[in-house]
């Protein structure tokens, strides 16, 4: 069998889609990207007013209350952290195996999206409120799975851009308008804008590829055995250990730092700053996303084999973050938001330099499978994450407020 046949057999023909129109593809997959991942880092970003909005006793009641003098909600942001991840990552393990019905799907994500807003908009309880965060998790995990199946090589580095900087415009836009005094319903009111934006650039800007049977020969039998196509939900399964090299260090990178964001950025707090501890909140996930986008969008001009090592420099943050706030002992706000900064350069640069290895390493045969099943391995992580910081955060949360400058 030609080499042409062997790749219509792996994955939808793009042969035609090369010349000036190709901008309409990687525009639409950098909206696309910003689009699909803007809900869930909102969600993140508003973790802190979605937890205290509940919690009708001020602030400082609560810290009166728990006697500490600790700045914190004895419930961590965590809490939202998993309501944002295990509905994204359920659906990222299951759509692998069900048919690629693309339309459909994203036609499901986009009103999942709009929904999740809504609710949270309008949350009169609490329930509400986790219920619009389940509801955009589940969006922002149908859309990238399918997107990612949907994809061919030259746009993998403008969906990672797009998703970093949803990062960045997501958390960035939320604070400025919390900064405006926008109330939190007309904040979500105002975002409704971003699934009608995803279903403009999906539906109008990008251009349609021929999606062609995944078999098309009564037998493989003539490709070579790293060419052939998985067939079949044993196959598919069996081939997942394959997959583990790309998986591991991944997961373990977003576990880091998700640990850090969800169960210790609320308990940063500096004294005496132009912030108060809310807003030092939202601001340190500004810069987080912005060291998220800037490595996201780094792959064209720097790439790197060894992704292991950023899950090594990221324990080293969690170190850091731990030990931070327990003791207090970081002289300057800027030097914890440098920090901060580092630590989204390396989730970001793990995430896109994964996807493009594989994109050069794993054959076209087998490349969407592998796509939508090493995406779920930051899930995995986060979703770790979020069980792990509950318990830590409330334990620090117990524990007396030190003078910052005096261990």
């Amino acid at each position: 069998m030609s080499t042409t046949n062997q790749q219509a057999l792996a994955a939808p023909s793009y042969s035609a889609r090369s010349g000036r129109s190709l901008w309409r593809d990687l525009s639409a997959y950098w909206i696309l990207g910003l689009c699909n991942n803007y809900g869930y880092v909102v969600m993140l970003s508003a973790a802190h007013d979605i937890i205290g909005q509940f919690h009708y006793d001020d602030l400082s009641d609560q810290v009166d209350a728990i006697g500490t003098g600790r700045h914190c909600h004895i419930v961590s942001t965590g809490a939202i952290l998993l309501a944002d991840i295990l509905p994204s990552l359920f659906v990222k393990i299951i759509m692998p195996f069900f048919p690629f019905w693309v339309h459909f799907r994203i036609a499901l994500a986009v009103c999942f999206s709009a929904a999740g807003f809504l609710l949270v908009g309008f949350a009169s309880f609490k329930w509400m409120a986790l219920l619009g965060v389940v509801i955009t998790s589940a969006s922002s995990g149908i859309g990238e799975t399918t997107f990612l199946e949907f994809y061919y090589r030259n746009v993998v580095s403008t969906w990672s851009s797009g998703t970093g900087g949803a990062g960045v415009i997501g958390s960035l836009s939320y604070a400025m308008l919390r900064s405006l005094n926008v109330s939190p319903r007309d904040t979500m009111l105002i975002m409704l804008l971003f699934p009608c934006i995803e279903a403009l650039a999906f539906w109008v800007m990008l251009r349609k590829p021929i999606i062609l049977p995944a078999v098309t020969v009564e037998s493989t039998e003539q490709l070579i055995e790293n060419d052939k196509p998985l067939v079949g939900f044993k196959e598919k399964l069996a081939y997942i250990k394959e997959l583990v090299k790309y998986m591991l260090p991944l997961g373990l990178v977003y576990l880091f730092e998700y640990f850090i964001n969800q169960g210790l950025f609320e308990l940063i707090y500096f004294q005496n700053t132009f912030l108060d501890g809310a807003s030092q909140y939202r601001w340190l996930n500004v810069a987080y996303q912005i060291g998220v986008f800037v490595s996201r969008s780094s792959v064209n001009i720097f790439q790197f084999e060894k992704i292991w090592l950023t899950s090594v420099f990221q324990f080293i943050n969690v170190i850091y973050f731990s030990t931070e706030v327990i003791y207090f002992y970081t002289p300057s706000i800027w030097l914890t938001f440098a920090i901060v900064l580092w630590e989204g350069l390396l989730g970001g640069g793990a995430y896109v330099n994964t996807f493009y290895r594989m994109s050069k390493e794993i054959t076209p045969a087998k490349q969407q499978f592998a796509m939508a099943m090493v995406v779920q391995s930051d899930s995995y992580g986060i979703a770790l994450a979020g069980f792990l910081a509950i318990p830590v955060h409330n334990a620090i949360c117990l524990l007396p407020a030190p003078i910052r400058g005096l261990i």
